[in-house]
């Protein structure tokens, strides 16, 4: 129902108005309210703020309707207002469509004018409002959005022309996973203020990072994040981003615990797992709020690989599948990782960012490894010599080889 307000202090118009529209009042489709002048009509707007559609003359007492028209373009959202008078002058109409109003009628009134005049300025009501509510479900999906997605395809997600499936769907994606080491005992060493400054500001520069290469927030649990590559939009090169994101938030996370090292409690290495494979991803918030996140074994696998940086020494694992994906892809074997609860061993590598990929240690490194399975003996002998120079992986299998273990494949609890 639309609801009218008419400024007029003409004594005979008001039954004038429900006579003529005696059908349309009594089907529910029009309401009417009337005010005698510019004053009055200011006091109804104020007490009934959902009326649709003001009808004003211009010679009142008290306030005019021109007046009146200017003090209605002072509220956030003014109602469509058609002047109805005898003073059709083009001076008046000119005023009276600079000040804000719909439409110019002049008296007497012409019924059937005035009725063609209402259908058409609640049709454009409607439509203003209409457009209103999807601006505001669009910023408001933006908002949610914002959290998961980088601002580009948060806005286009929030888009309604933008019909991007975010049902469940399984989808080819590359999984990241992040952890900070020992966090449970920087908790126990915080107050909640300062442990909330620090999170925040680590969060805000990793997220950053993450929509810059493209990537997707799919959870942030605790002190660890699950990202998503080739997810929601495609990505041909979702590996390749989400290797080149990992090594980047490797250096963002080891320059962030630089920084508070004079300052008593800082975090420890951030680890980071990736793997490649399918997966099923969408919203399964279940319609009451947005949670666009992935399930499977991929997902399960990129997890392990986190896990698995404790133990060899690393902070950074991808997966061969991952690597296989990216041409020219650099880095440095592992391993044959045997993973608990995972039937086949995953070969593993250490993503290396160009410049620590070209330097004789990584070389040595590929070496003594290309040894394991066929010289053990003489591998185990380089990997101490490359241990005893701090290279933590190199110490790992110095260890492994040292305590009986052979070939490549590696056993992890």
């Amino acid at each position: 129902m639309s609801l009218i307000l008419v400024v007029d202090d003409e004594p005979d118009l008001e039954a004038l108005i429900l006579q003529k529209f005696r059908r349309e009042i009594r089907e529910g489709r029009l309401a009417f309210r009337f005010a005698r002048d510019g004053v009055e009509a200011l006091e109804r707007l104020a007490e009934t703020p959902d009326i649709a559609l003001v009808l004003a003359d211009i010679n009142m007492p008290r306030m005019d309707g021109l007046t009146m028209l200017a003090r209605l373009q002072e509220m956030p959202d003014p109602p469509a207002t058609v002047i109805v008078s005898a003073y059709g002058d083009m001076a008046n109409i000119r005023t009276a469509m600079n000040r804000g109003a719909f439409d110019f009628l002049t008296k007497p009134i012409d019924l059937a004018d005035l009725e063609t005049t209402i259908a058409k300025t609640l049709r454009h009501v409607e439509q203003r409002r209409a457009a209103e509510a999807r601006r505001i479900a669009a910023e408001r999906a933006h908002a949610a959005l914002a959290r998961y997605f980088s601002p580009n395809l948060a806005r286009q997600l929030a888009d309604s022309a933008r019909a991007l499936d975010l049902g469940g769907q399984r989808r080819e994606v590359s999984a990241v996973f992040t952890d900070i080491a020992g966090f449970t005992a920087l908790v126990e060493q915080l107050d909640a203020a300062s442990l909330a400054a620090l999170l925040n500001a680590y969060f805000a520069g990793m997220t950053d990072i993450v929509f810059a290469h493209g990537g997707t927030v799919a959870k942030v649990m605790g002190d660890g994040m699950l990202l998503l590559f080739g997810a929601p939009d495609d990505q041909l090169d979702h590996a390749a981003r989400a290797v080149t994101c990992a090594l980047a938030l490797d250096a963002f996370a080891e320059a962030f615990r630089a920084g508070r090292a004079d300052r008593g409690a800082r975090p420890g290495v951030t680890r980071i797992g990736i793997h490649s494979g399918a997966a099923l991803v969408g919203d399964f918030g279940g319609g009451r709020h947005f949670d666009y996140t992935a399930y499977g074994e991929t997902i399960n696998l990129a997890a392990r690989l986190e896990g698995a940086n404790k133990a060899l020494g690393t902070r950074l694992l991808v997966s061969a599948a991952t690597a296989g994906r990216i041409g020219g892809f650099q880095g440095r074997p592992a391993g044959e990782l045997l993973l608990r609860g995972v039937a086949q061993p995953l070969p593993a590598f250490e993503p290396l960012t160009p410049d620590r990929a070209a330097t004789p240690a990584v070389a040595a490194y590929a070496e003594a490894f290309g040894r394991l399975g066929t010289v053990d003996a003489e591998a185990a002998l380089a990997m101490e010599r490359l241990a005893a120079e701090g290279d933590a992986l190199a110490a790992f299998h110095a260890r492994r080889l040292s305590a009986g273990g052979v070939g490549r494949r590696v056993e992890l609890g």
